[in-house]
């Protein structure tokens, strides 16, 4: 057995516990040792982590390889005093820098609301008085008094209790309430079962108690929790990794051809400061300034689409991050299930009955297991509802138009299953007014209570199958009458309903004089018996259907939960997520894990759908091993329990309504209506925003392409640029605004949920992308080329032919635009208008280059020149032949079908 230490305050008797901390149970610390405390321990609160600036914040937006390469640029272009080209280029530095600093600017903000915490109130000891202080000057030896309804201030160890009940489940995913008392537990006792401890944070539902405080602040069970999510580390997300990846490529690409272009000028002869200019035009255009900007709000237009499905996204990547999913692990409490314990059958020696509806709200009907009505009248179901509704200390409450319980869930889930009998609690407590009761003990295993009735008194009981069998004589027929009691038949119906992972009750009554008083020692082989509860913190309504979801799109979703196996394989069993006969190893406890060595546990956790009884830091193992595996990995939770891995996960989605500020504080995504099935519909969001990133990626790098190889070319043939730097500033940006991030409000494509999930390692620029790139952009410097010759040789002006080729590369990128609709289909089996963003954004650009073309203040700024009707003909014939090859490409060529 190990051996124990002071700090396991859980295998220590009282009295050793009183002597390790200096205290005494009787007056508590004195005021003065209280304070030396303080002062030695500190304030009793977690620790917070220092946020970064604003200064740093707006810093930060600048560190990305191509702004780097634009302010160089803008710095170059002011030296040789090209104002217009500089301010442009400084520009659009700017706003990239202003968006993502809002952005980032909300999210802290919104992330410093969910820390704001109330400051809960404690009762001490202190100098043998009891007193009322904030619960931030709890010190280790503080002698607390706590009872139902209170939060526990710091770790206790109990001294006494009295029919005391803590709810857990936020901090180890137990779904009921758990007994407390003071006795001794052996020394390596899972922190879950450890009956003698309260936990900070924790909320009590029943009985009272006194404890002593063993543990405040950072070094409660909750402070080693908050120590493991600071700890967790927080992993880039797949598209920023990739866009990164992809900045640095692109940027040494650049500069390598901006290098090789000036060098090539020079040994040609050409003059130095123009070649200088001319490459500096070829970086500025080969560089996709729209890029930053188009990923910023084509994730926040996803953020915005998530919100109508109530997934709030607090970090912009991770929009795309449940895009790239692999696998989903889920708590099981409060995520999967409602965290309402429902009552779902009843029985009685005629019979099994199903109870319709689910969670706390009185809706619902109770039917016979063929389907026939259930029997009304004073028979056994009546008195067996009647025993669940009025032997009961919990309350029904309707808040804010949510049904909620006060007290233990379990008698919550009783009051509701009366209710939808027609026996709500406040009928029956007049019809059945309480006289005085029997408290549920665990050495008593039962709860008893007296009640007047027309016919005289009459006991009604609940409690534990076995002991309420034994304790009865003979069984309540539907007549009302009383008949022999066939046990074993309780006892086998209470077996199977158990395995199915019911939370089983048995109820009882006996009729008593009308003046007789309630007395334990009475009940016993008096008692008639009437039937059972059988309940279960119930699946969501439509979580079943997302499992199924998931698995269609080729996501894995693993159930994590420190609950119990019973009740997580029966969950499981009923949302998909396990065969009705389990496999070995499909199955593995929190016991399981901790022996299991660490190079089998990759295969161990590949295999396991359902993870029971696992401690927080097991939860963040198993992540860091799917992690470890090349998956990436959503994990969802509600409690203080899931923050740790929370953290951990590529993307981590905490609940909104029943999540605690720890587990939102440490997601990336809150989901306002805790379902487990708005995380499929975000998921199906984030893989369309992926796709309309790539699509406009596939879009826009044709043209800066384009502008990079027409200036090459130019400098190579010593010919004159075909575009100027100016004019190429204003198809990059005009474009982008008007007609790329129009692809950012693409409807998702019919099927995106069919696909498996893309490879995490799978590079942004895909071999099919590049072809398609290299494909438009030869196009595109072919036409250009063309149509600038063919203009000097009709006798236009250089300015002139500018035009023709400026217009002629807006042009194609319009027509191209409808194509990249869908990197795959035919954009007219899309529908036409079904995108009403990007028809518009094709007219003003078609605006904008007619001013460009023909206001005289245009071309004095971009040195542009009125161009002839034959000009428009050839540049809208070069623009078909080049959507022609495109679209043939699409049908018939591989690159085409890999795109998709």
């Amino acid at each position: 057995m190990p051996e124990k230490t002071e700090g396991d305050h859980h295998a220590l008797a009282v009295h050793e516990v009183v002597l390790v901390l200096g205290t005494d149970t009787e007056h508590g610390l004195t005021d003065e040792e209280a304070t030396a405390r303080l002062a030695r321990h500190g304030p009793n609160v977690l620790p917070s982590a220092a946020g970064s600036g604003s200064l740093r914040r707006l810093l930060r937006q600048f560190h990305n390889p191509l702004i780097y390469v634009l302010v160089a640029a803008g710095v170059v272009t002011l030296l040789l005093a090209e104002y217009v080209d500089s301010a442009v280029i400084f520009g659009v530095v700017l706003v990239n820098a202003v968006v993502g600093f809002l952005q980032e600017s909300r999210a802290e903000a919104a992330l410093d609301a969910l820390r704001a915490m109330v400051r809960t109130q404690a009762r001490v000891l202190r100098a043998g008085r009891q007193r009322q202080v904030s619960s931030d000057v709890v010190v280790p030896g503080d002698v607390v008094l706590v009872e139902a309804g209170e939060k526990v201030p710091a770790d206790l160890r109990l001294v006494s209790a009295a029919e005391l009940r803590a709810d857990e489940s936020a901090l180890t995913g137990e779904s009921l309430p758990v007994r407390k008392d003071e006795l001794v537990v052996p020394v390596d006792t899972p922190v879950a079962d450890r009956r003698n401890l309260l936990y900070s944070g924790t909320l009590l539902t029943g009985g009272t108690a006194v404890g002593v405080a063993v543990a405040t602040g950072a070094e409660t069970e909750l402070g080693r929790i908050h120590r493991l999510v600071g700890g967790a580390q927080v992993l880039d997300t797949p598209l920023t990794v990739k866009l990164a990846r992809f900045s640095r490529l692109l940027t040494v690409a650049i500069l390598l051809l901006a290098a090789v272009t000036f060098a090539i000028g020079v040994a040609r002869g050409q003059n130095a400061g123009e070649t200088f200019t001319a490459a500096v035009a070829l970086a500025v255009g080969a560089i996709p300034e729209g890029l930053p900007a188009a990923v910023t709000i084509t994730l926040a237009i996803g953020v915005s689409r998530m919100a109508r499905r109530r997934a709030v996204i607090r970090r912009l990547p991770a929009v795309e991050t449940l895009g790239s999913t692999t696998v989903i692990c889920t708590d099981k409490t409060g995520t999967l299930t409602e965290n309402q314990m429902t009552v779902q059958v009843l029985w009685t020696p005629q019979g099994r009955y199903e109870v319709s509806g689910a969670g706390y709200a009185p809706t619902g009907e109770i039917r016979a297991a063929g389907g026939g009505a259930a029997p009304t009248g004073e028979g056994a179901l009546r008195w067996s509802l009647l025993a669940g509704v009025a032997c009961n200390d919990a309350r029904l409450d309707e808040q804010d138009g949510r049904w909620v319980v006060l007290g233990d869930p379990t008698e919550g889930a009783m009051l509701v299953a009366g209710a939808k009998a027609g026996l709500p609690a406040s009928d029956v407590a007049a019809e059945l007014p309480r006289v005085a009761a029997i408290p549920f003990t665990s050495e008593r295993q039962f709860m008893a209570t007296l009640h007047d009735s027309p016919g005289g008194r009459v006991v009604l009981v609940k409690g534990a199958v076995e002991r309420v069998v034994e304790w009865s004589g003979s069984a309540l027929r539907p007549d009302g009458s009383t008949g022999p009691l066939d046990a074993p038949a309780v006892l086998a119906a209470a077996h199977e309903l158990a395995a199915e992972g019911l939370r089983v009750l048995a109820t009882a009554m006996r009729p008593v004089g009308p003046t007789d008083a309630l007395a334990e020692d009475e009940l016993a082989g008096d008692l008639v018996f009437t039937g059972l509860h059988a309940m279960l913190d119930p699946p969501r309504a439509a979580a079943a259907a997302a499992v199924r979801s998931c698995h269609k799109a080729g996501i894995e979703v693993k159930m994590i939960t420190g609950d119990h196996l019973a009740t997580a394989s029966a969950i499981a069993r009923r949302l998909g997520l396990l065969r009705a006969e389990p496999g070995p190893g499909d199955v593995l406890t929190g016991t399981d894990l901790a022996v299991l060595p660490a190079g089998e546990l990759p295969a161990a956790v590949r295999r396991a759908s359902v993870f029971a009884r696992v401690s927080p830091e097991q939860k963040l193992r198993l992540v860091e091993a799917l992690q470890a595996d090349g998956q990436v990995v959503a994990m969802t939770g509600d409690g203080v329990n899931d923050a740790p891995a929370l953290r951990q996960a590529n993307i981590g989605v905490a609940m909104g309504r029943s999540g605690t500020e720890v587990a939102k504080e440490a997601a990336d995504v809150v989901l306002t209506d805790d379902d487990f099935a708005t995380i499929e519909k975000a998921v199906a969001e984030g893989r369309g925003v992926f796709a309309n990133l790539t699509k406009f990626i596939t879009w826009t790098l044709p043209t800066n392409a384009a502008e990079g190889l027409v200036i090459l070319v130019a400098i190579v043939l010593g010919s004159a640029l075909p575009i100027l730097p100016s004019q190429i500033l204003w198809i990059n940006m005009t474009t982008a605004v008007f007609l790329g991030l129009t692809l950012a409000f693409e409807p998702r494509e019919p099927g995106i949920m069919d696909r498996p999930p893309r490879d995490p390692g799978q590079p942004l620029l895909t071999v099919a992308l590049v072809v398609r790139v290299l494909l438009v952009s030869a196009l595109l410097v072919v036409g250009a080329w063309w149509l600038f010759e063919w203009e000097l040789s009709g006798g236009a002006e250089l300015a002139q032919a500018r035009t023709a080729a400026v217009n002629l590369f807006v042009t194609v990128m319009a027509f191209y635009l409808f194509s990249c609709r869908s990197l795959t289909r035919s954009p007219w089996r899309l529908g036409l208008f079904s995108n009403r963003w990007l028809i518009g954004g094709v007219l003003v650009q078609a605006l904008g280059q007619l001013a460009l073309t023909y206001v005289p203040v245009m071309n004095d700024l971009f040195r542009t020149a009125p161009i002839g009707g034959q000009s428009w003909l050839r540049i809208l014939g070069i623009a078909v032949v080049v959507s022609a090859i495109v679209a043939l490409d699409k049908r018939f060529g591989r690159f085409g079908r890999r795109l998709g």
